[in-house]
């Protein structure tokens, strides 16, 4: 948005796009929202990857579900702590 202001190395890229999304992108930067159609292109992009990379983490996750070591690994590590959960629980409850 304007104001922000990010020093990296750029290089050139030509882009074809829709008509709407250009004059939606000029409308953008004629209203003050951007000051350029390349700030509004980068900001888009730097939002849809880090999108990307969260669908990507979530995805990982979601197959953790079906890794055995690692279901049998969680498992482990939650037997190890079970004593402690179980005391943190009871001191707990006499705190209320």
């Amino acid at each position: 948005m304007l104001g922000e202001t990010v020093r990296t190395k750029s290089r050139q890229a030509t882009l074809y796009l829709p008509e709407e999304l250009l004059d939606a992108a000029d409308n953008a930067v004629q209203t003050g929202r951007y000051r350029s159609r390349n700030e509004l292109v980068a900001a888009g992009l730097r939002h849809m990857i880090k999108q990307l990379n969260r669908e990507a983490i979530d995805a990982a996750i979601a197959a953790a579900a079906d890794d055995e070591e690692y279901l049998a690994e969680q498992a482990q590590i939650m037997a190890e702590f079970e004593t402690a959960d179980a005391e943190a629980f009871r001191l707990a409850e006499t705190e209320w």
